[in-house]
């Protein structure tokens, strides 16, 4: 909610600054309106003889130009050149006026430039026949003249005046034709005293006077209109009532811009905030138009939205933010009225950096804050939750590995905390512990019955030996010797039972002693294949001496009941593989039977008391067989696991070697 919080505040605070400037503008804007309506005769009247687009503006150049043809020189942008349309293709132009001479530069396109010939320049009437640009000048109360521009050829050529007095040269003016890819441009200087306040411009496209004895022309121009331009007095006028970091632009009534003062940018303020935290400032107030919108337009009338509002008696304002360097303008249009008609617009721009200084500086250091607010909120909640995470996967994997160990009962992670982990790792800990017992009174089961059972069947056994020595019917010597098979079995049982119990003592008193392991394997692999002559036993070893320490017996019957565990899963026929190698300082003996894959949730279960995968009524084995099994690798120091392999199971015993020779393949 933070950085949500920081953003609508700037918001709000970017409209409500906006606003306080749009409201101080328009006050300003609203007096100046109302002092310029003293300079009413200095404004243009509006004429409806002619159209509005038919008026040409003279913009004020900075320099002198070169009359050669080009526009490079001119000290105004591009897109100030106005265009019309021409038979051939477009036509640009512009008109533009220093120290006392007025300037034009014109852009046809034309595909056949047809030149004069120098009769046709000075005959009235052939000269139509020609490709030329013409300047019309008039005044209302004086006459129309024409200021023709005809060229021989390419370079500095003769205008010509025409007026009802005849068809003269000029030599006062100077102008340069050049011909350009698919058309020409022409180049000239006029004295300012020659033309007439209403000037209009004609291009003429005339086409090849020799095919076919055929004269066709085409023209493209601007009627003669009032020709527009800044108005010293109402530049002066401006001057004085412009402020600092503001831009002061009068209009006529129909937009045509008569004076313009000041400039953006001049408070000194400039932009606060700089780098990461400006631009996400720029992000988050609103935009406007951009700020290039807000410059007077390049070809002298006005037409902005908020400008052509005034232009219609309603006071309006806008709103231009720059993309690129964040600048931002606050513009109002006013009308200016004599109370029967609009005359004209004052245009007043200011720009927001100085007011916005010190209020930007604190926005930015806003976000700056609810930044790293938030950065530092978020990395303590993951780093808050990774350690919870850790904790939890820690207590889990203590849980999963004390499930696969003798020791239930063992210490768990966070066992000592006082918070909801703890509380857990404490509860599995009690959990741990109870199986734990649990397992431990499983284990001795078997041991506890075969002693307590043993003096009773001892007491049956001896009773039905007595019975037997007496004279008894047949269905009683039937029943005493069911008994007594009876008694056999459940001994056999016991005797079983309490194996585990006899291999736990050996192996706490076995002396160990040195032996070759493969020499033991050897043997007893042949002992099997003389026992299960119906299975197929293969030894393979890897080693040359396989010596190691610990009982050799022990070992014997160990292997004993692996292999009648591989009889017991495998057909007749099958091949039962004992393979011995020797990896990491231990020596590995692999039993390997094809038969039935053992289920996966049997396999951490497998070598516990009691546990058989055999059928029920198997009453032979009671589950203690890879039991003892297990014992008898532990107590060597080893350890024996079971795999699933291709096409059966895989017992494998690791125990430690007693010395390290080298290994050979046999």
């Amino acid at each position: 909610m933070l950085p949500w919080a920081g953003c609508e505040f700037i918001r709000e605070t970017e409209i409500a600054l906006r606003a306080g400037q749009e409201q101080m503008l328009a006050g300003t804007a609203k007096a100046i309106a109302g002092s310029m309506v003293q300079y009413r005769d200095k404004f243009p009247v509006r004429d409806s003889s002619y159209g509005v687009g038919d008026q040409l503006y003279i913009h004020q150049l900075d320099s002198q130009p070169e009359i050669d043809g080009y526009f490079d020189d001119w000290t105004l942008p591009t897109a100030s050149l106005r265009s019309l349309r021409g038979s051939d293709g477009l036509i640009r132009f512009a008109v533009a006026s220093y120290a006392q001479a007025t300037y034009l530069y014109v852009e046809v396109a034309d595909r056949d430039v047809i030149y004069a010939t120098p009769q046709s320049l000075l005959v009235d009437g052939a000269s139509r026949y020609a490709d030329r640009v013409t300047l019309v000048s008039s005044s209302p109360s004086k006459f129309s003249e024409a200021f023709t521009f005809a060229a021989e050829a390419p370079g500095r050529i003769i205008s010509y005046r025409q007026s009802p007095f005849g068809f003269e040269p000029q030599a006062t003016i100077t102008a340069f034709w050049q011909d350009i890819p698919g058309g020409y441009r022409v180049e000239a200087r006029i004295p300012s005293g020659q033309l007439g306040p209403h000037l209009g411009l004609v291009i003429q496209n005339t086409a090849d006077p020799l095919q076919a004895g055929t004269r066709s022309s085409s023209f493209s121009g601007r009627t003669p209109g009032l020709a527009m331009s800044n108005i010293a007095e109402l530049d002066q006028v401006a001057e004085e009532l412009i402020g600092p970091d503001m831009r002061l632009i009068l209009t006529d009534a129909d937009g045509w811009r008569v004076a313009a003062a000041g400039e953006l940018g001049s408070g000194g303020g400039g932009p606060s905030g700089t780098g990461f935290a400006r631009r996400i400032y720029d992000l988050l107030v609103e935009r406007g138009k951009e700020a290039a919108f807000a410059e007077p337009d390049p070809q002298g009338r006005e037409q902005q939205p908020y400008v052509s509002a005034a232009l219609e008696g309603r006071e309006k304002g806008a709103w231009f933010r720059s993309a690129d360097t964040g600048t931002a303008i606050v513009a109002v249009a006013a009308p200016i009225s004599d109370g029967v008609e609009v005359i004209g617009t004052v245009v007043l721009q200011r720009g927001t950096d100085a007011i916005l200084s010190q209020r930007n500086a604190g926005l930015s250091r806003l976000i700056n804050v609810t930044l790293i607010t938030t950065l530092l909120v978020a990395g303590a909640l993951l780093g808050y939750a990774t350690w919870l995470s850790r904790r939890i996967r820690a207590l889990s994997i203590a849980a999963e590995d004390a499930l696969e160990t003798e020791n239930l009962a063992s210490a768990l992670p966070s066992a000592l905390a006082e918070d909801e982990i703890g509380d857990l790792s404490r509860s599995f800990s009690w959990v741990l512990q109870q199986l734990g017992e649990y397992n431990e009174y499983l284990r001795s089961l078997a041991s506890k019955l075969s002693h307590e059972l043993r003096t009773p069947l001892a007491i049956v056994t001896s009773s039905l030996e007595n019975l037997e020595h007496e004279e008894l019917n047949e269905a009683s010597l039937g029943y005493t010797a069911r008994a007594r098979e009876g008694a056999d079995r459940l001994r056999r049982i016991l005797s079983a039972m309490s194996e585990a119990s006899r291999v736990e003592e050996l192996m706490k008193n076995a002396e160990p002693e040195q032996f070759d392991f493969q020499a033991v394997l050897d043997s007893t692999t042949r002992a099997y294949r003389d026992v299960y002559k119906d299975r197929t036993f293969e030894f393979t070893s890897s080693v040359a001496s396989a010596q190691a320490s610990g009982s050799p017996e022990l070992l014997i019957q160990m292997l004993d009941k692996l292999v009648d565990n591989a009889v017991d899963f495998s057909a007749d026929g099958d091949t039962i593989t004992l393979a011995l190698k020797e990896e990491d300082n231990a020596l590995l003996i692999a039993v390997t039977n094809p038969g039935p894959r053992l289920p996966e949730r049997m396999r951490s279960q497998l070598f516990d008391s009691m546990v058989s995968m055999r059928s029920s009524n198997d009453s032979r084995h009671l589950g203690l067989g890879l039991y003892v099994a297990r014992l008898i690798a532990e107590g060597h120091g080893g350890h024996i696991s079971a795999d699933n392999v291709e096409g059966g199971v895989c017992f494998t015993v690791s125990i430690p070697s007693g010395c390290n020779p080298g290994a050979t393949k046999r």
